[in-house]
């Protein structure tokens, strides 16, 4: 990881508009990685770079060496499909401590759709699609039981 650069994803008017960023360092905390950046010494300097983005030089068409793995670019727009029947459109993906998100765009607004193999058996990036088999009541209304008299 030392010496990997990135470019950035920042608005115009930070001062790390249009430039790179050379990785010094890799540690752990807690668990978490932690990049120490070229010329970010200070914490005035690494607080520029708050959600900044890094982009990764990365041709578009080579998927990761790990089997079932794919980057965000590659699911963002896939076809989500239940039961042989187009429900929604991959919008993004959220990556949570726990476990990652597809963001699923449907007609009634967006669902966040846990990316586990049990709920999302099949991905096919070449056909454009993803199969679903989520668990009741994510994708629609569970009818509230009636009150009985009594």
């Amino acid at each position: 990881m030392k010496g990997a650069e990135f470019e950035l994803q920042v608005p115009e008017e930070s001062p790390w508009y249009g430039k790179r960023v050379k990785v010094s360092e890799l540690k752990w905390f807690n668990s978490s990685p932690v990049l120490f950046l070229e010329g970010v010494t200070d914490r005035n300097a690494a607080e520029s770079l708050i959600k900044a983005i890094l982009l990764v030089d990365q041709p578009l068409g080579v998927s990761p060496q790990e089997p079932d793995a794919w980057y965000d670019h590659q699911l963002a727009g896939l076809k989500v499909y239940r039961d042989g029947m187009q429900i929604g459109v991959v919008a993004r993906v959220d990556h949570l401590p726990a476990q990652d998100l597809l963001a699923i765009k449907t007609e009634s607004g967006e669902v966040l759709l846990p990316f586990v193999k049990a709920f999302v058996p099949k991905v096919d990036t070449d056909a454009g699609l993803i199969e679903i088999t989520p668990p009741g009541g994510l994708f629609e209304e569970i009818a509230e039981p009636e009150e009985s008299e009594a």
